[in-house]
């Protein structure tokens, strides 16, 4: 790729970075010293990039191979220097990635960080992926001199966080990027040393804090004084000291993941886990495994406490890394985990990939697929370990990715029965969460199905009129408020030899349970009122498949089910909202024949079966049974054309 020639212009953040800018600018972050580790990880990542890319065009290289990232503090300008020998970026790529943060999801950062009051400031930065600008929390002036592998000469980008920046053609020799911040007073004249950032103490204290484990060296200078020594090699004493300079490297660069477990402390883990994948907290759970066998590998597993903000809109990226005897090989590796556990960050390093094997061979390689199976398992055993031993904390892990598990079950055929026991749900049996397990380890014996209802939260389900029988029965029943539930619930059919049944699908045949006493009555009152049913599905033709005599209504007038076969009305909502409106539920209305509505539906029909108010009963019966299942009216001023009526003349 040539290079597009520039000379010097001025041009303008986009709209939302400008917004960025002045938050940044304006202090937001409390913990300002984070801007080093975020910088450092870039420049990792910009080596770890070139790396990779060099295994199969070694000319990108251009003869630099010692990868490094330099800090040079410099009192006399007041600058501190972040230097790599990464990959480096054309022009385009300047203006693409610093210019604009479009791929960060800046809108909804914005929101978050406008309210910083109620929102931990060190969840911002790397959860949104906006650590470039963090430098201007401590810098009054950014500038960015940059050059790829092949091109000519470089890039030098330049900010004062004002709105605008300018961008120019520069010489530069080696490839990589430089980062040069102009800072503050505050942080080089800070009564508080530990925000002196020119400060050789204080640099290599922040590296070794959070950026130890970064895989290359991270060095600097350190002036020294020395006394030189005779030709014996003893020091002379009255000689003045030398001014000397010695360059140090700052980090261990010790892999973490090829220590024993019993020799690495929890707070390695986290930094770690902050360092490598740009977070501020915590994970929930880590998993770390050596397995030897017929593919030797390491793996280093976290599962996220929190969700990224944009985790169920965005595509799928596993965040997993591949490693060759601790030499990156591939970021976010997407056939390695199932899409239902793409919330797993982490690493597997193992000497049977092969350095300079090509992405797609390497995804369908049958070591990886091997591996990718033995993860999968270990996760699960993971979760399932941490739901039958500490509740709490699966239970917030549910809150986060219950969903994507949930997903899992019915989008992958073949996970259904390794999640199954893993879902919880609402049930009308307490406040708390259940499983499966637990809710049917509660049923009676004889009990063959495991009743559920849908809504949008518990008062939702509990008005239900679908729910009366059940509630009055004493039945538990599982509730359903995501509206990916019923999918999962629909896609496993059945749990232990025991199907599940809608309380708004088909019959509810309680009678094996002892609870179904009305069945013969219901069936007695149906044969007695049948042309007063015939009649009203008549007038509801197109809109009902079928008007039945209710024994599941104890206080409701009315309800709307589905029938056994099809979707329910719930999904043909969901499906409605998705614009696939081709999906529709069979509706089958249900009468309540103890009601006084269906006592005055009865009279007028005996009365003059073919009069208008007995059409705008049906009409009125319903309307009402869409709203009670939270759909409106097909026809809105119709339904209220014939409630005014109805109350007009209830009236006189």
């Amino acid at each position: 790729m040539v290079q597009e020639t520039i000379v010097k212009e001025t041009r303008e953040f986009q709209a939302e970075t400008k917004q960025l800018l002045e938050l940044m600018v304006h202090s937001i972050y409390t913990n300002r010293e984070i801007f080093l580790r975020e910088l450092i990880s870039n420049a990792s990542d910009a080596i770890d990039k070139i790396r990779f890319e060099s295994l199969t065009n070694h000319a990108l290289l251009e003869g630099n191979e010692d990868f490094e990232i330099f800090l040079t503090p410099d009192e006399n300008t007041n600058t501190l220097t972040i230097a790599d020998n990464g990959m480096g970026m054309t022009v385009d790529e300047v203006v693409e990635n610093i210019g604009t943060i479009a791929k960060s999801g800046t809108k909804v950062f914005l929101e978050k960080a406008k309210n910083a009051g109620s929102v931990a400031e060190n969840e911002l930065i790397g959860q949104f992926g906006v650590g470039f600008y963090s430098a201007f929390m401590v810098a009054e002036k950014v500038t960015l001199i940059t050059r790829a592998p092949g091109q000519a000469k470089g890039v030098k980008w330049e900010s004062t966080g004002d709105g605008t920046y300018t961008i120019e053609e520069c010489k530069k020799e080696f490839r990589g990027t430089t980062i040069v911040l102009a800072l503050k007073q505050e942080f080089y004249s800070s009564e508080h040393p530990e925000e002196n950032f020119l400060s050789n103490y204080t640099l290599q204290s922040l590296v070794k804090k959070y950026s130890d484990y970064i895989r290359y060296p991270i060095k600097m200078n350190f002036n020294k004084e020395e006394k030189p020594v005779d030709a014996e090699g003893k020091v002379i004493e009255d000689a003045a000291p030398k001014q000397t300079v010695e360059v140090r490297t700052l980090n261990s660069m010790t892999p973490l993941w090829t220590r024993a477990k019993s020799d690495i402390t929890q707070e390695e883990y986290h930094q770690l886990y902050k360092n490598m994948f740009h977070a501020w907290e915590d994970p929930l759970d880590i998993i770390h495994s050596k397995v030897e066998g017929a593919v030797e590998y390491t793996t280093l597993l976290f599962i996220p406490t929190h969700a990224p903000f944009d985790f169920y809109q965005r595509e799928a990226t596993t965040g997993i890394r591949l490693y060759s005897r601790n030499v990156f090989i591939m970021d976010n590796c997407q056939d390695l985990l199932p899409e239902y556990l793409r919330f797993v960050k982490g690493l597997v390093d193992s000497p049977d990939f092969s350095l300079n094997i090509s992405r797609e061979l390497l995804q369908h390689s049958q070591q990886l697929k091997l591996v990718g199976k033995n993860l999968e398992k270990s996760i699960l055993k993971t979760l399932e370990t941490m739901l039958n031993k500490d509740r709490p904390k699966y239970e917030t892990f549910w809150q986060e990715y219950g969903r994507a598990i949930k997903t899992g079950v019915y989008a992958d055929y073949n996970s259904r029965d390794k999640l199954k026991d893993l879902l919880l749900f609402p049930s009308s049996h307490s406040e708390e969460l259940t499983t499966i397990k637990d809710h049917v380890g509660r049923m009676p014996e004889n009990q063959k199905v495991i009743y559920y209802a849908t809504g949008k939260d518990r008062v939702a389900v509990e008005r239900l009129p679908q729910m009366e029988i059940l509630k009055d029965k004493g039945i538990e029943v599982l509730y359903l408020f995501d509206r990916v539930d019923e999918f999962a619930i629909d896609a496993m059919h059945e749990y232990k030899d025991k199907k599940f049944q809608s309380v708004s699908r088909g019959d509810l045949d309680l009678e094996d349970i002892g609870a179904d006493d009305s069945k013969k009555e219901t069936a007695e009152l149906a044969k007695e009122n049948d042309a007063l049913i015939k009649a009203v599905k008549e007038q509801l033709k197109g809109k009902v498949v079928d008007v039945k005599i209710s024994n599941r209504l104890k206080s409701s007038a009315v309800c709307l089910v589905s029938g056994d076969s099809g979707i329910s009305l719930s999904m043909e909502q969901i499906l409605s909202e998705m614009q696939k409106t081709t999906f529709k539920a069979s509706r089958i209305l249900e009468l309540n024949p103890e009601h006084e509505l269906f006592a005055a539906l009865k009279n007028i029909y005996e009365t003059s079966p073919d009069s208008e108010p007995f059409k705008d009963y049906c009409e009125l019966l319903y309307g009402q049974a869409l709203l009670l299942e939270g759909l409106a009216p097909e026809d809105p001023v119709g339904f209220a054309s014939k409630v005014a009526g109805l109350m007009a003349r209830s009236a006189r």
